[in-house]
């Protein structure tokens, strides 16, 4: 069976892709001592210590290895550059190239936000990057560094959402959340994304992985839309009041770090290589739905602390 090592499994990616594939493969999940009742196999480890990489790799004796880990809250990447250039730089470099020297195939996921925003329309992988904060600028780095290291690597730029261990690592647990508890908020109705359903992020990696893919991708949802109306989907979908969210510019917001308006990545490429078409949004929207109505949210979180 093909042993899939994933690199920070609590993360919300991270831990659906390990559930999802769990069954299909042996899955090990890499932890600093988050979860504690995981149904697949744990690694711990801090993997900016020194050796940490090498010997996770000679021990666990992965076939594929995908990174899912990063510092990825943004403003928490201004405040730390140091720890951002290390985790979203640094170490994806480093596992590039020890899985490379290995013969261990490697997908390393980036971010949709390595663009200015200034593009009318979707942006192609043959666009130029503009990044506007430490955050996109490190993962740019990290793009880079990873396919200069190792050219047989996939690199995916993703925007997804699902059900985290936190409850609080997606957009639409923020709405969810809010909406539920009847609590106003507001939408962003001039930042534009593709949003996708993160267990679609998972089977299409692991479909890239199959296909032996290498090189970019934009591995994003089928549609774009702005923040506000990706809100008024979940809640028109769960029943809840949409009046509750306000449309509002993001030039207004309280956020420090720097946010690009249009992040529509075109997955024309992806597509074409993989032969099918990706899900669409409705689709996604309607497992996510069914998901809540079986309790998985509960479910992953009595995997942690």
């Amino acid at each position: 069976m093909t042993r899939i090592l994933v690199t920070g499994v609590s993360g919300l990616l991270g831990i659906n892709l390990a559930h999802e594939t769990m069954r299909a493969y042996d899955i090990v999940g890499v932890d600093r001592g988050k979860l504690v009742n995981a149904p697949f196999k744990i690694w711990k480890a801090d993997l900016l210590d020194a050796g940490a990489v090498d010997a996770m790799l000679n021990s666990v004796r992965p076939n594929w290895l995908i990174n899912c880990a990063a510092l990825a809250d943004l403003e928490a990447c201004d405040n730390a550059p140091y720890l951002a250039r290390a985790l979203n730089t640094d170490l994806p470099a480093w596992m590039a190239k020890a899985c490379r020297t290995r013969g261990i195939s490697f997908a390393h996921i980036s971010t949709d936000s390595v663009f200015d925003g200034e593009k009318d329309g979707f942006y192609t992988e043959a666009d130029s990057p503009n990044p506007l904060g430490v955050y996109s600028q490190t993962k740019l780095d990290g793009e880079r560094a990873v396919l200069d290291e190792n050219k047989n690597a996939i690199v995916a730029r993703v925007n997804f959402y699902g059900w985290s261990l936190s409850g609080k690592r997606s957009l639409a647990e923020f709405f969810h959340h809010n909406l539920t508890n009847n609590k106003s908020m507001s939408g962003f109705t001039d930042v534009i994304f593709c949003p996708m359903f993160v267990n679609h992020t998972a089977r299409t990696l692991i479909k890239m992985l199959e296909k032996d893919l290498n090189g970019l991708y934009h591995l994003v949802g089928t549609q774009a839309m702005s923040k506000y109306q990706f809100g008024v989907e979940i809640a028109r979908k769960f029943s809840l009041q949409e009046s509750e969210i306000s449309p509002k510019s993001i030039l207004t917001s309280s956020l420090t770090a720097r946010r690009a308006h249009n992040v529509a990545l075109s997955i024309h490429k992806l597509s074409t290589d993989l032969g099918e078409a990706l899900p669409e949004f409705s689709t996604g929207l309607d497992e996510f739905y069914t998901q809540y109505k079986q309790g998985f949210p509960q479910k992953i979180r009595s995997y942690a602390l």
